[in-house]
């Protein structure tokens, strides 16, 4: 069970409920009821100032005062549907090519047609719990005021620490703020400055309301905890700094120019802040990632304390169904739902590991002559050291000797029949002749040619040359017992290779025919970029080779089995890859706490994240392009688990980095906003299954770039204006 004291459990208490309206009422108001308990009363305990900090955090969780259901925060939709980071998640995934859902739920699908309205009920959902998430910010400011705590005679250390909590709370109400800004643009704005009674907020202009939350942010950079030193969970200079990279990263799309510039400072100083990318992608995404250094800031989740049939509870079991088996997510049963289009998947290189297999050829049929010793005990039995025929009377291998002037025989028979050594050491061969002997330890190769009776002993290192080495020269092959191969683990660039030995271009192998027989002087082995564990098994006259990648994108984490790429019909689930990106288990392999509902965090902000917002940043404007080649190059070397997926300068360029956001951030609640920067979300001439409501894809109106601000609250306030189209 995670250890923290914020969302374990929420107040039982009402705080506000938000009814439909942005008229919001006055919370100091005596209830009719005397079992509501107000703000007016709840502060006289000293600890409720904390308490109600984790019904503010708590607003990004949970949906209501008990879970997973009851007591909802907000009213007119399922409690599930109407939590706040399945709602955000709804706005910025469904609406892209990153994700489907095959319910048909009220107007679900609308996101992926992309032709909601005004009055869609997801939309009104959400943008409901935006502003009752700001109506809980405000409120908690409004009774920590400095007035409020002298009134109260709350003592100076207590004091101290509420001032702490305000920058939090700040910080909160700002992210909110800024979800409404992406989103909805122009919005209803209030502050804890607002006189508390009932009343028609005034609709802020996106520009008005990016200068806001970036005054917000700046205000209390110096106030809330350091980077790093808040409880997990909660937020501090991290969270701050992101949030304000992430303002100026959409500058443009909100009207406010180009901010560029402060993005890379404000994500330098996350950069800078002690942050490190998680070793393993996937431990971003299980049950134990609290313990990850990379998160900044989370949305805390568990499977105890915290219930609720959003957040992770929805991300990790929406897209189980089909043939895949809930248990190895750490669930007792999947939703079936959710799943991803064939243009997604085809922004991951195919996945294999293995890109060449040894080609036995004729090997197994050659005849062969044995040569028992020292290295493999005397044993008569083994016939596994040998060599082939090759042509006539012609054998000729490679055998490893590990220990230096190692004995050995020469046997036309196994078990001992037909001994064959050297009496004079002179290279030829006798009947009952003496025993022979190897100089320093290591691989030779080994002629016998028994038409003349001549043999020749050769110590070899072989090593891989070409094109495809950086840097030319030559990388060095090292014996393994176990595989019974010459390997190298090696970073290649595209091009070609051969395999030598003694660095004498008279002993080079190729591959001729492209089917890893390898043959002396033949052709170059062409090659990809990449990291590769590269195999030589020189032991026979086919002597053959195998290439595995070692280094490939390990975030395409698609589920296959039982799966169409494309999609027909989107109500079925065996349509579309899944994604197994979020999960119930840890990363020891163990299960959460609750097989219903996880105990996965979500990770809200994190490094890899900052690091490409800064790389793009650089790129954008004009900025240093070697730190912004080195960020994006971090990131990738995570995910290739080594060089092998690292770009050069020329190929960094806005589509690369849009296509490696989508890569390493999908299903996190970030692809619509970076196609709306990208230009690529509305009309354009990036398509993607089903957008637009057709199978094949179409373009839809720019307009669709904002969601409109839902009818029911233009029917209550009369100072709001309609979003253009809608």
């Amino acid at each position: 069970m995670k250890k923290y004291i914020y969302i374990k459990a929420v107040l039982p208490i009402v705080l506000i409920m938000i009814l439909a309206t942005s008229c919001f009422k006055d919370l100091d108001t005596v209830p009719l009821d005397e079992d509501i308990i107000t703000s007016a009363v709840v502060f006289d305990n000293p600890d409720a100032y904390l308490n109600v900090l984790a019904k503010v955090y708590g607003g990004l969780a949970l949906s209501g005062q008990q879970g997973p259901a009851g007591a909802a925060d907000i009213e007119g939709i399922d409690e599930g549907f109407g939590q706040y980071l399945r709602g955000y998640w709804y706005h910025q995934e469904l609406s892209t090519d990153e994700s489907v859902i095959g319910w048909n739920d009220q107007t679900i699908r609308d996101f992926h047609d992309q032709d909601w309205n005004s009055d869609d009920g997801f939309i009104f959902a959400f943008y409901s719990r935006i502003f009752y998430q700001i109506v809980l910010c405000n409120e908690y400011l409004r009774e920590t005021s400095d007035a409020k705590l002298s009134e109260r005679g709350v003592d100076a250390t207590l004091a101290d620490q509420i001032k702490g909590y305000r920058a939090e709370v700040r910080f909160l109400r700002a992210l909110s703020y800024w979800h409404a800004l992406d989103l909805f643009r122009n919005v209803p704005f209030v502050t804890e400055e607002d006189a508390v009674g009932s009343f028609f907020p005034e609709q802020i202009q996106a520009a008005d309301l990016f200068n806001y939350i970036e005054s917000e942010l700046l205000a209390i950079e110096n106030e809330i905890g350091a980077a790093n030193t808040n409880p997990y969970g909660r937020a501090d200079q991290g969270a701050v700094w992101t949030l304000l990279a992430k303002l100026y990263l959409n500058a443009e799309s909100y009207g406010s120019g180009a901010h560029y510039t402060e993005c890379v400072t404000y994500c330098n100083k996350v950069i800078n802040a002690g942050y490190t990318l998680e070793p393993i992608y996937q431990n971003l995404f299980g049950a134990d990632n609290h313990l990850s250094n990379e998160i900044i800031f989370p949305v805390t989740f568990d499977g105890i304390n915290t219930r609720t049939y959003g957040g992770t509870t929805f991300l990790v079991r929406a897209p189980i169904g089909g043939t895949m088996n809930p248990v190895e997510f750490g669930i007792a049963s999947g939703w079936g739902g959710t799943r991803t289009t064939r243009q997604f998947v085809e922004k991951f290189p195919v996945s294999t590991d293995l890109v060449v297999a040894p080609n036995e050829g004729q090997t197994v049929s050659y005849r062969r002559i044995y040569l028992p010793g020292l290295h493999q005990g005397w044993n008569g039995s083994n016939t596994k050291s040998s060599i082939a025929a090759g042509t006539g009377q012609l054998y000729e291998g490679h055998i490893y000797f590990p220990t230096d002037n190692s004995p050995f025989l020469i046997y036309r028979n196994p078990g001992f029949g037909g001994r064959l050594g050297d009496n004079n050491g002179d290279g030829i061969l006798e009947t009952n002749g003496d025993t022979l002997y190897t100089g320093p330890a290591g691989l030779y190769f080994i002629e016998v040619n028994l038409a003349t009776n001549e043999y020749r002993l050769e110590r070899r290192n072989w090593s891989i040359v070409g094109s495809a080495v950086p840097g030319g020269g030559d990388l060095d092959m090292t014996w393994n017992p176990a595989t019974e191969a010459l390997e190298a683990n090696v970073d290649l660039t595209a091009g070609e290779f051969h395999f030598i030995a003694n660095d004498d271009a008279a002993i080079s192998l190729g591959d001729n025919n492209a089917n890893a027989i390898l043959t002396y002087n033949g052709s170059g082995i062409n090659i990809g970029s990449g990291s590769y564990l590269i195999r030589l098994f020189p032991d026979r006259p086919d002597y053959t080779y195998e290439i595995r990648l070692t280094s490939f994108d390990r975030r395409g984490n698609f589920y296959t089995s039982g799966q169409t790429l494309d999609i027909v019909d989107i109500s079925m689930f065996t349509q579309g890859y899944a994604i197994e990106k979020f999960r119930n288990i840890t990363s020891a392999g163990t299960p959460g706490s609750d097989t219903e509902y996880p105990d996965t965090d979500f990770p809200m902000f994190r490094l890899g994240d900052v690091l490409l917002m800064a790389s793009e940043a650089l790129v954008r404007g004009g900025g240093d392009r070697s730190l912004a080649l080195e960020y994006f190059n971090r990131v990738r070397t995570r995910a290739y688990q080594g060089g092998g997926g690292n770009i050069t300068d020329a190929e960094l360029t806005l589509q690369t980095l849009i296509d490696e956001r989508a890569r390493e951030l999908h299903w996190e609640g970030h692809r619509r906003t970076d196609l709306v920067r990208f230009g690529q979300f509305s009309q354009t001439d990036y398509v993607w299954a089903w957008k637009g409501g057709v199978a094949e894809g179409k373009s839809v109106e720019s307009f669709r770039d904002v969601y409109p601000i839902p009818s029911p609250d233009l029917s209550a306030n009369p100072n709001l204006v309609q979003n253009p189209g809608y």
